[in-house]
C-alpha cells in the first residue's frame, strides 16, 4: 500500500482547478440516543486540544466514568431540541452552506461551498477526500467560531492538517482563524439584538454569554477571553449601550477547575435576586443554535433566572442563516477567491 493518498490517473488528474469554501462547525451526534451521543463524546473529549490533561489519566477518567454516565443524560437533552430535520446544528449548517453557495454564485463566482464537522459526520477526512476527487485544488476553510480559541479553531486546523499530511498532492489552503471584530459580523450581531429590542423593548440587562473555557488557557496564552471582550465592546458601542446596560459572561462549565467568569448561570441568579427582573441573553460565540444555546441557555438558565425572582427572560437566537450573516461569510472569503 502506498504511504500517501492520491488519485490515480483514471480517477481524474484532469479537470482540476476548482475552488471550494469549506465551512467547519463543531459537530453533533447522529441521533439523540445514548449510543450516538457516546460515540460523539468519545471523539470530542479525546481531543487533546479540548482537554489538556495527561492522556493516560484522562483516558481512565473518560472511559471509566464520563462515558458511562454522561451519554444517557446528554441524550435526554438532545431529544428535547431534536427536530424533524434532525440536529438543529446540522440543519442550520446545511442552510448556511446552501445560502452561501447561492450568494457567491449570484456574485458570478465559480466556487463550490461545502461543510464538515470537526467531530462526527460529515467528517473532515471524508469531506476532504470527496473534494479532492471532485477536482478542488484550492480550499478556503472557514471555521464557524467567531472568536479564535485553541480547543475550537486550532483543533479544526489540526484535523485539516492531520488529513493533508497523508496526501500526495496538496491543495492550496487558506485558513481563516477568527472574525471576532469583522465589521460585518459586528453589524449582523448588533442588528439581531436591535431587532429584539424593537420587538420586545430594551431589557434592564443584556447578557452576552460566550462559551466557557478553563481560565488556565488564558494564562497559557489563548486569546479567546480577550477576543470575546472585544466583540462585546464593539457590539455595545454600535448599540450605544451604557456600562450598566450589559454584562459579559461565560457558560458551559465542565469539571472542577476554575473557568472563565463571571459564570452565566450564577450571574442570572444574582440578577434575579437583585431585582433585575428583565433580561435578554445572546450567545455571540455560536454561529448556529445548538444544544448549548437551545437547551442550556433558552431553558436551563431561564429556570435559574425565574427561580431567583426574575420575570422577563428572552433568548436572542444565533445568527444562523440570516441574510446578513451569510453576507458576512461571503465577504470573509471573497478576498481569497
Amino acid at each position: 500500500m502506498a504511504k500517501y493518498f492520491g488519485l490515480n490517473k483514471q480517477q481524474g488528474h484532469g479537470g482540476r482547478g476548482k475552488t471550494t469554501v469549506l465551512l467547519m462547525n463543531l459537530g453533533t451526534p447522529d441521533a439523540p440516543t445514548t449510543g450516538a451521543v457516546r460515540r460523539y463524546l468519545a471523539e470530542f473529549l479525546s481531543d487533546p486540544r479540548v482537554v489538556e490533561i495527561p492522556k493516560l489519566v484522562w483516558m481512565l477518567i473518560l472511559h471509566g466514568i464520563i462515558l458511562r454516565v454522561r451519554p444517557a443524560k446528554s441524550a435526554t437533552l438532545y431529544q428535547s431540541i431534536w427536530t424533524e430535520l434532525g440536529s438543529p446544528l446540522m440543519a442550520i449548517t446545511k442552510a448556511q452552506r446552501d445560502k452561501l453557495q447561492q450568494s457567491l454564485s449570484d456574485a458570478g463566482m465559480a466556487v463550490n461551498v461545502d461543510f464538515c464537522m470537526r467531530y462526527g459526520q460529515p467528517s473532515v477526512k471524508e469531506t476532504l477526500k470527496k473534494l479532492h476527487a471532485e477536482g478542488s485544488d484550492k480550499l478556503i476553510v472557514l471555521p464557524l467560531y467567531p472568536q479564535y480559541a485553541a480547543p475550537t479553531t486550532a483543533s479544526a486546523f489540526d484535523a485539516i492538517a492531520k488529513e493533508l499530511m497523508s496526501w500526495r498532492y496538496l491543495p492550496s489552503l487558506h485558513f481563516i482563524n477568527s472574525y471576532h471584530d469583522h465589521p460585518d459580523y459586528i453589524a449582523a450581531l448588533a442588528e439581531s439584538i436591535a431587532e429584539d429590542f424593537a420587538k420586545h423593548g430594551k431589557p434592564k440587562k443584556l447578557v452576552l454569554s460566550y462559551h466557557g473555557m478553563p481560565e488556565r488557557n488564558l494564562h497559557l496564552g489563548d486569546p479567546y477571553y480577550c477576543l470575546c471582550q472585544k466583540t462585546t465592546r464593539l457590539v455595545v458601542e454600535r448599540l450605544e449601550l451604557s456600562e450598566n446596560d450589559y454584562i459579559t459572561t461565560f457558560q458551559s462549565r465542565f469539571g472542577k477547575a476554575k473557568w472563565l467568569g463571571p459564570y452565566t448561570d450564577a450571574t442570572l441568579e444574582a440578577l434575579g435576586k437583585e431585582g433585575v427582573d428583565d433580561v435578554a441573553i445572546v450567545c455571540p460565540a455560536f454561529s448556529a443554535d445548538c444544544l448549548e444555546t437551545l437547551e442550556e441557555i433558552e431553558h436551563e438558565n431561564r429556570d435559574v433566572f425565574t427561580q431567583a425572582g426574575g420575570k422577563k427572560y428572552r433568548y436572542i437566537a444565533c445568527l444562523n442563516d440570516r441574510d446578513d450573516h451569510i453576507e458576512m461569510m461571503a465577504n470573509l472569503v471573497k478576498p481569497y477567491l
